[in-house]
This record gives C-alpha cells, structure tokens and sequence, in this order.
C-alpha cells in the first residue's frame, strides 16, 4: 500500500513538474543572447517578497555545475534513479519514510531527465527574492532535495531499526517474511 501511494504521489508530481514546465515556456520568452539563462522577460511575483517566477536554461546541474555536459548529466542521472529503482523493487527499504524520499527522488530525476534529454536543458522558473545569489530551481528539483532530505533522515534514525539486514537486533527482516 505505500508502495502505491507513493508511486501515485510520484506519478502525480512527475505531471505538475512537466506542467509547470511547459506553463513557464509559454509565457516568458525564450532567452535569447546575451540572456543565454534568462528571460528577457520581466519576473512575477508568485508569493510576494518571498518567491518569483522567471524562465531560465538551466545547462547543468546544480549552480549550472557540469553545463554543457548533457549526456554525462543524464547518464549519471540515469544510473543515480536506476539505483534509487532497485533498492524499492527490491524492497530493500521497506519504511515508508524511505519508499517515499526514493519515490520523490525518483520523480524529480524523472523529470530533469526529460528536459535534458528532450530540450538539452533544464527549465527552471522558482526564484527566491530575498536571496538573490541562490539558484532558480523547478518542482523536480524541490522533489529531489525533499526526497535526500527525507532519505537522510531515513537513514540515520529508520534505517538500523527497521530495515537493515540482521537488524539490531537480529529481527529487522522478519516482519518482511
């Protein structure tokens, strides 16, 4: 059952990144030269003070690490989420803290992946007003910082008592059996 719901959740945040997407490409223009990452467009306010929303290229990876290195980004995406995938269909992580911070995980990948492979970029449109140096992000990249997060927490406080082989105690496996 968490497994679904989680999956679902995935499914669904996999559709409102995409959405969210192809809403920011149609209405900010294209960037073009010298604005190579940004709109030529002015920003929206989306939560006043707190949050924008702009159109930007996003050629990397985080901070535009990595830009221009399309395939390598996808090829280690690909292999960082066929990882994330086994250790779920595996049923390796059984806690549902950890199925969901590997759905979401898995969910904002998904979603990089098909920009960069699609377009050759990300698109991002998420600004923080307040701090201007911090990078402009979109919803599968909230997914795959909440899902490390989550998987962080997963691991240090979850992991030992109920899902790892042996267990403490010698009995994490035996609600799985």
């Amino acid at each position: 059952m968490t497994y679904t719901l989680c999956a679902l959740l995935g499914a669904v945040l996999l559709g409102l990144d995409q959405w969210v997407k192809w809403w920011t490409a149609s209405h900010f223009a294209t960037p073009v030269p010298p604005h190579i990452y940004w709109t030529a467009d002015p920003a929206k306010d989306l939560l006043p003070g707190l949050v924008e929303l702009t159109r930007v290229h996003n050629y990397g990876a985080a901070w535009s690490s990595f830009s221009g290195q399309r395939w390598l980004l996808v090829g280690l995406t690909a292999f960082i989420l066929l990882a994330v995938l086994f250790v779920l269909v595996r049923r390796i992580v059984r806690h549902p803290l950890g199925v969901l911070a590997g759905c979401l995980i898995l969910s904002g990948g998904l979603g990089n992946i098909i920009d960069r492979v699609r377009l050759g970029y990300v698109v991002d449109m998420f600004h923080f007003q307040f701090w201007p140096a911090y990078p402009v992000f979109n919803v599968a990249d909230i997914c795959v910082v909440s899902g490390a997060v989550l998987a962080a927490i997963y691991y240090l406080w979850f992991y030992e008592k109920h899902d790892k082989r042996g267990g403490a105690h010698g009995d994490a496996d035996t609600a799985a059996q």
